[in-house]
């Protein structure tokens, strides 16, 4: 794992994306989902709070993102790209699906479907 963060950072460096790939994983969920609260961000990427509160700043400040408030809960604050973030994705996207298939070169159709099939057990398991 490593090994493929440090190939995607390199590749994100190299285009001057001007993003971490912790920063690309927040923009990549919230492409996904967007408005979710920070919680929600850090369950889905598996980060602590006090990171994706950093990671978030970042992207705000670079105005990728914006924080709005939770119209239900005034507590929250749900998670927006901006047009310029929505952008920064589109330009980042074909890098990063670049990046994943490098992984599986060389591996057919029956090696992926027997990864994820031992990740989604191993994943169970821990359920």
């Amino acid at each position: 794992m490593k090994k493929i963060r440090q190939n995607l950072q390199r590749k994100l460096n190299e285009m001057d994306a001007g993003i971490t790939v912790d920063q690309w994983v927040v923009l990549d969920e919230l492409q996904q989902k967007n408005g979710l609260s920070q919680n929600e961000i850090a369950d889905c990427t598996f980060k602590d709070a006090p990171t994706v509160t950093r990671i978030i700043d970042l992207l705000c400040k670079k105005g990728l993102t914006e924080r709005s408030m939770d119209e239900n809960d005034r507590r929250r604050f749900k998670i927006m790209l901006t047009e310029e973030g929505k952008a920064k994705v589109k330009e980042v996207l074909p890098v990063v699906i670049d990046v994943r298939q490098q992984g599986w070169d060389g591996l057919g159709e029956e090696d992926h479907h027997n990864l994820i099939r031992i990740l989604d057990t191993i994943f169970e398991n821990y359920q």
